[in-house]
Parts: C-alpha cells; sequence; structure tokens
C-alpha cells in the first residue's frame, strides 16, 4: 500500500515535500524567475485577485519556487502555513507587525541575538510596543513579567550565544495560560533536532540564512504556525509590505533542506567532540554547550532536543585581548558572525553580533569580553581543534 504524503518521515519530507510537478515533468524543483503571472481570461485574474480562485499573482507574494520552500518547512515543523520572508530578521518583523499593535507588550527571553534586542527597543518601541526581559530559564520572572497589555511571549532556544535553554512546553502552559502567544526562535536547532509546535509553541521563526541553507550561500527566513495567524495575518503583512524571499534564495534552501538532518547530526557530533576538548584546556574558563553533563540544562536539552546543536562558546582567560589574539591565531576557522555553514566560523560577540548592546545590557545577557562563539562546521574534528589549539597555547 502506497504511503501517504503525511505519514512520511522527516528526511523524506525535507527532500519531497511540497514540489508538484509542472507539465515539463521535472526531477528537481524549477526556479520561477518571473516578476508576474499571466491569467488566461479577465475573469481569472478578477477571482484571482480577490482570493476566490487560489494561483500565481505576482511575485512579491505569490511564487511556485518559494510555496515550495514554504510547504516544505511547514511540513517539517508540523506547521498548517509558512510565510517565506527576504531575512530571519523580516521575519521577526512581520510576525510583530502582523500581531501586535500600538500599547501591546512583549516578554522576550534576555539571551537574543542582538538585532532583535535592536529591533524591540530601537524600532517597535518608536509605535508604541514595548518589551520587558526575563531571563530564559526563569519561570517565575517570566510571569511576573506577564501584565494586562501583554500579548506573546518570545524566545530562543537554545540562545545565542550561551546556548541557554527554555522549557518550550512550560513556557507554552505559561502563556496559553494568559491568553498569549508562544513565538520560538528555532534557528539553533532547526526541525531536524527540535519541533518547537510539537510541544506547544504557536509560532516558530527561522533564518534560513544560517542551518536550513547550511553552506552560508543566501540570506532569507520564514515564520512557521497555523493557518490563520501565520497562513492569513503575516502573509497580509508580506503582501502589502513586500519582505519577500527571492525565488533563487527559496531555490538554494529547499536544496538545502535535503540534506538538513544529515548535516545537523554531523554538524552535533563535531561540537560535542569539540567541547569535551575545550573543558580540558587550561586556558579556558568554561564551555558553553548543552551536550555536556557541565550545562546547567543537560537533561533539559536530552529531553527537548534530537541533539545539542552545532553551536558552543567558551570563555577565555585574559578578557577580549586574549580573545582576539586567539581568533587572530587561527589559519582556517572562518572569522566571521555568520553560522549554520559547513565551514567553522568563530566570532567575539562582545564586539559584533551583540556590539551594538550597551555594557550593562551585555553584562545582563552575560556577554563576557572573553567570550568566543563558534559554529562547529563539518571539517575533521581534529583539524578544527588544531586550528584553535595555537591560540589556547596548545
Amino acid at each position: 500500500m502506497a504511503q501517504a504524503k503525511d505519514e512520511w518521515g522527516l528526511a523524506t519530507r525535507a527532500i519531497r515535500a511540497g514540489h508538484n510537478r509542472t507539465a515539463e515533468g521535472e526531477h528537481s524543483e524549477p526556479i520561477f524567475t518571473t516578476s508576474s503571472f499571466v491569467f488566461q481570461s479577465a475573469a481569472e485574474a478578477a477571482a484571482r485577485f480577490s482570493g476566490d480562485e487560489p494561483g500565481n499573482i505576482y511575485s512579491r507574494f505569490t511564487n511556485p519556487t518559494v510555496t515550495c520552500f514554504e510547504q516544505r518547512l511547514a511540513a517539517l515543523e508540523g506547521g498548517e502555513a509558512c510565510v517565506a520572508t527576504a531575512s530571519g530578521m523580516s521575519a521577526i518583523l512581520s510576525t510583530c507587525m502582523a500581531l501586535l499593535q500600538s500599547g501591546d507588550h512583549i516578554v522576550s527571553s534576555r539571551s537574543i541575538f542582538g538585532a532583535t534586542n535592536a529591533l524591540f527597543n530601537k524600532y517597535l518601541s518608536r509605535m508604541g510596543i514595548t518589551t520587558s526581559y526575563v531571563p530564559l530559564n526563569d519561570l517565575a520572572a517570566w510571569e511576573a513579567a506577564i501584565g494586562p497589555n501583554t500579548r506573546l511571549l518570545y524566545a530562543e532556544t537554545p540562545s545565542n550565544p550561551l546556548t541557554e535553554l527554555g522549557d518550550i512546553a512550560v513556557l507554552a502552559d505559561l502563556a496559553h495560560s494568559h491568553g498569549l502567544l508562544l513565538v520560538v526562535d528555532n534557528c539553533f536547532c532547526t526541525p531536524a533536532l527540535q519541533q518547537p509546535l510539537a510541544l506547544g509553541a504557536d509560532i516558530v521563526i527561522h533564518s534560513a540564512t544560517k542551518y536550513l541553507d547550511g553552506q552560508g550561500r543566501c540570506v532569507g527566513g520564514a515564520v512557521v504556525g497555523d493557518a490563520k495567524r501565520v497562513g492569513e495575518e503575516v502573509f497580509g503583512f508580506l503582501r502589502t509590505a513586500g519582505p519577500t524571499m527571492s525565488p533563487f534564495n527559496a531555490w538554494v534552501f529547499l536544496k538545502g533542506l535535503e540534506t538538513l538532518r544529515l548535516r545537523m547530526l554531523a554538524h552535533s557530533e563535531n561540537a560535542l567532540a569539540l567541547a569535551r576538548w575545550l573543558e580540558q584546556q587550561a586556558a579556558v574558563e568554561r564551555v558553553y554547550y548543552p551536550g555536556l553533563p557541565s550545562h546547567p540544562q543537560h537533561d533539559l536539552a536530552q529531553r527537548q532536543q534530537k541533539a545539542a546543536g552545532g553551536m558552543l562558546s567558551f570563555v577565555v582567560k585574559g578578557g577580549r585581548e586574549q580573545a582576539w589574539r586567539l581568533i587572530d591565531a587561527t589559519r582556517m576557522i572562518s572569522i566571521t558572525a555568520n553560522l549554520g555553514d559547513t565551514k567553522t566560523t568563530i566570532t567575539h560577540p562582545a564586539t559584533t553580533t551583540h556590539g551594538k548592546l550597551t555594557d550593562e545590557e551585555r553584562r545582563s545577557a552575560g556577554i563576557e569580553e572573553g567570550l568566543l562563539r563558534i559554529a562547529v562546521g563539518l571539517e575533521d574534528i581534529e583539524d578544527i581543534q588544531r586550528d584553535l589549539a595555537t591560540g589556547l597555547g596548545g
């Protein structure tokens, strides 16, 4: 008996979901590089624009290649709908603009991407949308921060760059008990390792630029959730405002999804080996990685994630001076703030990804001057270790 598509496993969905072959019978997904689409009649055009008839209209908000990516990612995350966007930040912006209004309030985990912090503090605040920040794993602080005008809880788990974890099921219960939405940034794990919707989250955010692509080629983002909030409201904002993913980028991300599970498990294996090695280095004060028993939320990581992921951070003795010296001593590892690549990357968060925060904001987020973040790639682990050993005095 043939297996139904909704019974496919994750690896199969990552390769097959969303592709409806054209009359040409292509095996690989095509790239529709067109700005507009032709209608068979005036009546068909009117029906498409009114929404009475489904179909392509204009590539700002309907394009077959982008739709294929959206349907495939929704299938992987277990969502009813997905809206692809021009970047991960535009995915967050689109979600907030579609679902919030002046006077609304967000409760966010403190350890979030620096640009997300700037979006909330500098730009949403201008429109009367306020944000309170709480420690990711402090449930009492989350509950205490909720007010009468709170509309959503926002969390990155694991967090950037300290790999703190939030208990998604517990946060979802808290949000729903107050009639709120839980939005989870799943960038570090991807659906290959963690599925927030299955744990109770309402909306999942992605920077497709990272692990969904996997080779550092394109910029894009996505919002996944239900048919109403995401499929209608977030889509409605994208249709009007136009933070749109290009067809070519969508095609690249489709190719990335095909190997997502294999890559995420390989990233996790390398990262665990590197984290264990770093813990043995005299120049390292501490290592942050959920796969280590020393991580305070190691047990939660084992319950909530299929593997610990490819991201880790560590603090070197000697502060910024020694951290920069280590970075400059590398010869193979790429010095860049991007992550999720097959190539290992290293950055100094205090002066790059979190450089625009105030000193107080960095301190409260645990961003020390000696902190380094590594996105562990797929090179031989011995080569990664050797490249770091020089700067560590090894």
